[in-house]
């Protein structure tokens, strides 16, 4: 299953995966890295960029993966609920700043600070008589004040987003290199970075660096596992997860979701926000 047909926009867009798209009639106009995308409804590519296929993982075995998830019946349910929900490869460094942006903020607010800082760092893009702003480079965030950051709306976050940005100008933190590394390693290299625990690391590999195994664990996915699995997973209410808990937590779901456990998350993730009624872009 690798047809364009079976990937719905508004699901993708929408799952809390990507920040920087914005819908006019029935486009959808991105921001991937120093890439400007454009697709059309239903999904037709009109940008000039070679990597829009791989933005939308269209190399993965779908079949294999949506057969292998759906063994759960839960999981089973909500990918017949969101035909075309797909896991989205983006940018590395867009995706690593974004996912700081995005402690203790809501998705709207995530979006807002790093549409500021696309517009006081980027590089413009004009489209049909519209601006658009693509994404810092790693350079040019490493080098902004501390000043110029917060005036992004970054508060507390602004000294972890230089902090890391200058991690990978300076060689410290390299995608590709984590790309090709396996989980654990890469989980423990992007941690090293201040700002980044558990939860926003495994973001960055799952949305990112390939790293399928990768589920994000936070309040929404604490709430999901307590309520629909209470006999699998152990998990306290209102308890913050140690790192030992966390990694046993982490065992226990790939060994039950199994190796696509990320795309499990997803599904999960997009059925209970649904359900709750939350705001996405």
């Amino acid at each position: 299953m690798r047809n364009n047909s079976t990937i719905d926009l508004n699901f993708t867009i929408n799952s809390g995966q990507v920040f920087l798209w914005n819908k006019i009639e029935d486009r959808w106009f991105g921001i991937n890295g120093d890439e400007f995308l454009v697709i059309t409804e239903p999904f037709q590519i009109d940008s000039a960029s070679k990597s829009v296929q791989r933005f939308f993982r269209q190399d993965d075995n779908l079949n294999k993966i949506l057969s292998d998830i759906s063994r759960d019946r839960l999981v089973g349910t909500t990918v017949k609920q969101f035909p075309g929900l797909r896991l989205i490869r983006q940018d590395p460094f867009q995706c690593y700043i974004s996912f700081i942006c995005s402690s203790n903020s809501s998705i709207q607010n995530i979006k807002n600070m790093l549409t500021r800082l696309c517009q006081k760092f980027g590089n413009k893009v004009e489209f049909e008589n519209q601006q658009f702003s693509t994404f810092p480079s790693a350079e040019r965030l490493a080098n902004a004040t501390i000043k110029d950051l917060l005036s992004c709306g970054l508060g507390f976050r602004a000294k972890y987003v230089k902090d890391a940005a200058k991690a990978v100008n300076l060689g410290k933190i390299e995608f590709e290199s984590l790309r090709k590394t396996d989980y654990k390693s890469a989980l423990e290299t992007l941690k090293t970075v201040r700002g980044i625990g558990n939860k926003i690391a495994d973001c960055i590999l799952l949305f990112s660096l390939d790293k399928l195994e990768s589920f994000p664990i936070d309040r929404w996915t604490q709430r999901i596992l307590q309520k629909y699995y209470p006999s699998i997973f152990d998990i306290m209410h209102g308890k913050s997860l140690t790192e030992k808990k966390h990694d046993s937590l982490h065992e226990k779901i790939v060994e039950y979701f199994g190796p696509y456990a990320g795309y499990s998350q997803q599904f999960l993730f997009k059925m209970e926000r649904d359900l709750n009624k939350k705001k996405w872009l």
